[in-house]
């Protein structure tokens, strides 16, 4: 076997050892400070960035200590750590051994006494949260780790500490705590032979007092560092993000057919919710499966060892022969989308499939697959996933094999294939199975250039033959593949959807709102379909309303609760979606909303003119996995908890200069509005599955002391959403507030005076209604057209 050794440049790594410091600092001329027995890099070596810093302290390094603020934070640090700077304010940390190996743990130092948060892979596929205090708190395979450090008086904000296991070379790091409460990291080739000695830039490391912030800058350093990704903001976002989808899993599974697809588009149309977007999953593909044999029982697993025959489409959507019975079969996959968009008037359709075509990559010898060279390969796990949560895909394709695409063939594959589905009339595609790659490296160059080489073969693709940049990530949330995504705009966030098992409802919502803070930076978190007919499905939907996500259901034929729906979908099949990935308010970020007993989960956003704020009670319902000892808390009926303007970050954006401070709080469970100060709170008690979805929008003055705030349309769970322009003109005595916005229902808004008259799209006098002994609410009804206008006339 050949073996290859990976040697880093070691110039830029300091050794850290009792003797040094090192200070990380922000001021005027400040960069790497020197202090007694510091180590100071020069300029050639210590790096630069236009990045603004979110540094607030100065993080030392000293005696084997890692202190921020005066506050231990790592205490004995080894001394084969090593410290790269990288620019002003972050640094890599990384460590030296003396043996050479394609997998090493080494140890960081104790973490005591810290709220911490880390985001870690419990399932090879997929991200939990889990927070705690102590080094013993922090899972394996964790990907992403935030510490919050005690200030050392009360009134001074608190500071962040920020830890990202990147890709140093061919290794990919990762992070773990031991029994000892040491912080370790490890990192691993996943080939036997890429082996190395060091790894001086494993862990990135950065800290603020801002922790969105500090999460936004410290990807953008990485992102300008290691030019293998883009961030969120640069890339271009699929139109079927703003669409109402339907996706077919859940209806059908691999059951899924033209006529069941036809009923469930026509259900969803004639109810008023029609959908634009379509995703038809896995069940539509040409495949083969030796481990299901018609005749005898079903084996649990087997369907992770099909194999995919050719790129095109099975028998149930092209029609073979001219037999009786094969009426409803369409000639073609082109026939039958071409059908449906002119039927129902969908404006995307995607198709899935897996990274290696199907679940058991492709069937070796076919007609249709043996010019790309498969090869039949036994997935192999790393320690750090076998250490969490066995998971039955995993387990089966180890037990069954993958059909291999040839490296050097996988680009002729995406080529072929997405060729030929634009060729059908296919708009995008969900590409599922994504971190297989990592089990599959050995002998291939190891899981991280494993993981680039397909990435970019794909996005290649993706970008040769759909102009929409038109593709879902799934099960690919390990950081060879988020660490590599150039183009890709939008990846699942979270583990699947499971209507049919009540204990995993919660746990959806919390670790999508949690794995954002991460994911968010580089993607579009997708937040999965759901059922609008279901116990959790208002939970779900407001989830989907505050996520700033595309929202696709995934219903049987006819099983609908269009009330539900309504209040998410546009009658022309759009959607209200925030600006933002939907992520936890900075209160929620080192409490457990699942399984603590006492806290709510608040999950703020923006729109253009106003923010909003979802609440969850997520307590009682189920318990996260890969918890050693479960302690029962006792949950009750009702949890309460504090909510406030100031849980929305980010809100000057939408504030501006004629903002009195004060906000109007509108309540969509109970219909209700408030004024109230930004930095006031309010309670809010949910029972177990519980939500309520809160719109606040900045009261401002405009002429003539009108004071004003549009809320949006009532009846949407987002209301604000729905607000597209909001302006004043004054005329001598008298002014104007002009109102833009879609969708149609009940506009409303907080006023301090009463309007003289209403007019709406332009016809005068229209019927409007005013509270002001109440709540100074003033409503609206709009008509259901694609756009509309309020002229308030005072």
């Amino acid at each position: 076997m050949l073996q290859t050794t990976v040697f880093f440049p070691s110039s830029r790594a300091l050794p850290l050892n009792i003797n040094h410091r090192i200070i990380f600092s922000r001021g005027r001329g400040c960069g790497w400070g020197r202090g007694r027995g510091s180590v100071r890099p020069n300029s050639s070596t210590s790096g630069s960035s236009n990045t603004a810093s979110p540094w607030s302290t100065k993080p030392v390094f000293e005696d084997g200590i890692l202190s921020v603020d005066g506050n231990d934070v790592l205490t004995h640090v080894p001394d084969n750590v090593v410290v790269t700077p990288l620019t002003d304010s972050s640094a890599f940390v990384g460590a030296t051994s003396q043996t050479a190996s394609s997998r090493h743990v080494f140890k960081l130092g104790l973490v005591r006494d810290v709220r911490l948060l880390s985001l870690f892979r419990f399932k090879l596929w997929w991200m939990i949260p889990r927070v705690g205090n102590t080094g013993s708190d922090i899972p394996v395979e964790t990907q992403m780790l935030l510490l919050q450090a005690k200030s050392a008086e009360e009134a001074t904000p608190p500071n962040y500490i920020l830890f990202l296991p990147v890709l140093d070379g061919e290794f990919r790091s990762s992070l773990q705590g031991n029994s000892s409460n040491e912080l370790e990291f490890c990192v691993e080739s996943g080939d036997p032979a890429i082996v190395t000695s060091q790894s001086p830039k494993a862990v990135f490391v950065n800290c603020g007092n801002h922790p969105f912030d500090l999460m936004k800058e410290s990807m953008k350093i990485l992102e300008k560092h290691f030019g293998t990704f883009f961030c969120r903001e640069s890339k271009q976002m699929p139109g079927m993000l703003d669409c109402f989808g339907w996706c077919t899993w859940d209806a059908f599974y691999q059951g899924v057919n033209p006529q069941g697809i036809r009923d469930g588009l026509k259900s969803l149309s004639e109810g008023g919710t029609p959908a634009k977007f379509l995703i038809i999953d896995d069940g539509w593909q040409d495949t083969s499966n030796e481990f299901q044999i018609e005749g005898e029982p079903f084996v649990d697993g087997s369907q992770f060892g099909g194999r995919l025959n050719s790129i095109q489409e099975n028998n149930k959507f092209r029609r073979t022969t001219n037999k009786e019975g094969e009426s409803e079969t369409p000639s073609s996959l082109k026939d039958f989308v071409s059908e449906i968009k002119g039927t129902f008037g969908l404006k995307y359709v995607y198709v899935w499939h897996a990274l290696l075509g199907y679940w058991g990559g492709l069937l070796p010898n076919a007609l249709g697959t043996k010019k790309y060279n498969p090869e039949l390969r036994y997935p192999v796990q790393s320690p750090g996933n076998l250490a969490n949560m066995r998971d039955l895909a995993m387990d089966c394709m180890e037990k069954y094999g993958v059909g291999t695409i040839d490296p050097a063939k996988v680009y002729q594959f995406y080529d072929d294939l997405h060729g030929y589905l634009v060729s059908q009339n296919v708009d995008g595609v969900k590409v599922d199975v994504q971190n297989i790659l990592e089990t599959i490296s050995a002998d291939l160059g190891g899981r991280v250039s494993l993981t680039r080489q397909f990435q970019q073969a794909l996005e290649k693709s993706i970008a040769t033959h759909f102009q929409d940049n038109s593709i879902i990530c799934c099960m690919g949330q390990n950081t060879d593949s988020i660490y590599h995504s150039k183009r890709s705009a939008i990846t699942r966030a979270s583990d699947d959807y499971y209507p049919k098992n009540p204990t995993t409802q919660t746990l959806h919502i919390a670790a999508v709102a949690f794995n954002s803070i991460f994911l968010g930076e580089v993607v579009l978190p997708d937040w999965d379909m759901f059922y609008s007919r279901h116990e959790a499905a208002e939970f779900h939907a407001a989830a989907r309303a505050v996520g700033g996500c595309g929202v696709y259901v995934s219903d049987k034929p006819g099983h609908h609760d269009f009330e539900i729906l309504k209040r998410l979908v546009l009658p022309d099949g759009s959607i209200l979606r925030a600006r933002f990935p939907g992520r936890p308010s900075r209160d929620c970020l080192f409490v457990d909303p699942v399984t603590d007993g006492k806290s709510l989960l608040k999950i703020w956003n923006l729109n253009k003119y106003n923010g909003v704020l979802g609440i969850f009670n997520c307590q009682g319902a189920g318990n996260w996995p890969c918890l050693e000892q479960v302690v029962p808390v006792e949950v009750s009926a009702e949890v309460s908890g504090k909510v406030t303007p100031a849980d929305i970050e980010y809100f000057d954006e939408v504030s501006g200069k004629l903002w009195t401070g004060d906000c109007a709080v509108y309540s969509f469970a109970k219909g209700r509005l408030s004024r109230l100060p930004k930095d006031k709170s309010f309670d809010v008690a949910l029972r177990v599955l519980q939500c309520d979805v809160f719109t606040v929008s900045p009261i401002k003055v405009y002429k003539q002391n009108i004071e004003f705030a549009a809320i949006g349309l009532l009846n949407m769970y987002n209301s604000g959403g729905a607000v597209e322009a909001v302006e004043c003109f004054s005329h001598n005595s008298s002014s104007e507030i002009h109102i833009k916005g879609r969708g149609g229902g009940s506009f409303g808004a907080y006023s301090s005076l009463k309007p003289k008259a209403c007019s709406v799209n332009s016809k005068d006098d229209e019927e409007f209604e005013f509270r002001d002994e109440d709540d100074n609410l003033l409503k609206v009804t709009v008509p259901a057209t694609t756009s509309w206008k309020i002229v308030l006339h005072y």
